[in-house]
């Protein structure tokens, strides 16, 4: 038997700092210790919401594919394997082919196939996506107080930048190139087109990059219709 540990961060912060992924595998490796064992190989996967279906997520299918036979994928809490109870019972659906088991350092609902312990599982990935659900509702809530306030909202949209009171306003210099990019298109050029003739000027993106199509394209989406 042997044990593979599954480790996921959602946001960028929790993959920049490393906290999210260091306490998860030390709770899993205290867990392989208290049975006497170790971890043949973690997982690691960033940058991804615990709602992803498993088709979206290559490191845990790695992981269960590395399952043999009566071998473990351990995880530091339920949630890691998902937010969703449809989408973790697709994983559990996998790993069971693979004559495998899933286990939790956190013991919710035990590591065992008992019926009280599959239904503990079951309500607590139910609870995994009402939190989710709260926590989307509030985020949404938030933003679009702020968008109705003027507030800077995520990401400053190309052709903006950060002004006073975290309010955005427009850049001069990129509404001048988003203007280019509008009469180049009414010209009847393609996005790839007028990426390379950008770039064929020496106008480059905010980050003194090179256009390409994908750039061009999130920049005409700020261009009014």
């Amino acid at each position: 038997m042997k044990i593979f540990a599954y480790l996921r961060v959602s946001t960028d912060q929790q993959v920049e700092s490393g906290a999210g992924i260091s306490a998860q595998e030390a709770d899993c490796r205290r867990w392989a210790e208290k049975r006497g064992t170790i971890i043949s190989e973690v997982f690691i996967e960033e940058g991804i919401s615990g709602s992803t279906g498993l088709d979206k997520r290559p490191v845990l299918l790695q992981a269960i594919a590395a399952l043999g036979k009566d071998d473990v994928l351990l995880v530091a809490k339920r949630d890691r394997l998902g937010r969703d109870p449809f989408a973790v019972a697709m994983i559990e659906a996998g790993v069971t082919r693979k004559k495998a088991k899933i286990a939790s350092a956190g013991e919710e609902g035990a590591n065992s196939d008992d019926p009280s312990s599959i239904l503990m599982r079951r309500m607590i990935d139910a609870f995994a996506e009402f939190e989710r659900n709260i926590i989307r509702g509030r985020t949404k809530s938030a933003m679009a107080a702020k968008k109705l306030k003027g507030e800077r909202v995520g990401h400053i949209p190309f052709g903006f930048q950060l002004a006073e009171g975290n309010r955005i306003e427009p850049n001069p210099i990129e509404q001048a190139i988003l203007a280019q990019i509008r009469e180049l298109r009414l010209s009847g050029m393609s996005i790839r087109e007028i990426a390379k003739e950008l770039n064929d000027r020496g106008i480059f993106n905010r980050n003194g990059n090179k256009w390409n199509h994908e750039s061009i394209r999130n920049a005409m989406t700020k261009i009014a219709a």
